[in-house]
């Protein structure tokens, strides 16, 4: 009897089979939405973690509401971990959206946050929105420049001491004064190797102005002798005492935004607004086209490719 027993006990304590891995779905996010036209944007994400199972699909989905699923309207862009952007077309202009990145294992749907924009705004590849304006047969930007990276995602270095600045003849910006409270109204100020570098310093279909989109500007507005003054802002809130002849009339919006010396010295705030060209007078100087406080005129000259200016995109 008692061996009887012992053999049930040791049947009924046989070992039971291991649990698999818990799998869940995976972990992403999604990523700031940039290069937005009246009817497209760029979106992507970045998966961190797959849950425990293959990624077989990945992509954006977006929509006219909040939290948009794969169960509307939605676009794949492969499969597998890491970052990954897809072009979002046949959007409503002057409309706003929402977006998530998503991705999809054997446990499901995952999605990574929400992000918004608003199709007819330019957006920056770090975000920063922009709107523009058509002068004539032109379309420009309305605010200066304010990326700190090139359009491929290198980040555009930051010079803060005077010295470094003068050095430099790669590409380099500058917050006016060194002060960030600045960029939000006048930008920031690039030297022209920067505003000129192929790796593209404006959003994509946007790109720097030259000689002839500045010349055509000042004839759109009936002579550079007035056309300062019809692009600059109006007003005392950014210009000094006169600003001559401003009324804004073309919707350029020029604010006086200062400039940085080749020596790295901050000037004219409050007075001036510099505009980098892209055509070069030689080896060392290219030319910058410029609004002054106390003339309604648009102005030119040759100035040190060292020199930081503001960079206003023109579309291409």
């Amino acid at each position: 009897m008692s061996v009887t027993l012992l053999f049930v006990f040791a049947i009924g304590c046989k070992d039971k089979e291991p649990a698999g891995p818990t799998i869940t779905v995976p972990v992403l996010t999604t990523d700031t939405i940039f290069e937005t036209t009246n009817e497209s944007a760029i979106a992507g994400g970045k998966i961190t973690a797959n849950g425990g199972a293959d990624v077989t699909e990945r992509g954006i989905c977006w929509g006219t509401n909040q939290n948009p699923t794969i169960n509307g309207n939605a676009i794949k862009s492969g499969l597998g971990i890491g970052n990954f952007s897809v072009t979002i077309a046949g959007l409503a202009n002057n409309t706003k959206y929402y977006v998530r990145a998503y991705a999809t294992n054997s446990a499901g749907t995952g999605y990574g946050n929400q992000m918004t924009f608003t199709t007819g705004e330019i957006v920056d590849i770090d975000g920063n929105v922009y709107h523009y304006v058509t002068i004539g047969t032109q379309v420009w930007m309305v605010e200066n420049l304010k990326t700190t990276r090139y359009r491929n995602g290198d980040k555009i270095p930051q010079a803060l001491v005077n010295v470094d600045w003068a050095n430099l003849t790669t590409g380099a910006y500058a917050n006016f004064d060194n002060l960030t409270t600045n960029v939000d109204v006048h930008g920031r100020l690039y030297n022209w190797y920067a505003a000129t570098d192929n790796r593209n310093i404006c959003p994509k279909g946007w790109r720097l102005p030259n000689d002839a989109d500045f010349n055509i500007i000042g004839s759109t507005l009936l002579g550079a002798s007035v056309a300062g003054g019809k692009m600059k802002e109006a007003g005392l809130t950014n210009w000094n005492a006169p600003n001559q002849g401003a009324n804004n009339s073309s919707g350029f919006t020029g604010r006086a935004s200062g400039t940085r010396d080749f020596d790295g010295t901050y000037k004219e705030f409050m007075k001036s607004a510099y505009y980098w060209s892209s055509s070069a007078t030689n080896a060392t100087h290219a030319t910058g086209w410029y609004l002054y406080y106390n003339y309604a005129s648009l102005l030119n000259g040759s100035y040190s490719k060292k020199d930081g200016f503001i960079v206003r995109c023109i579309k291409m």
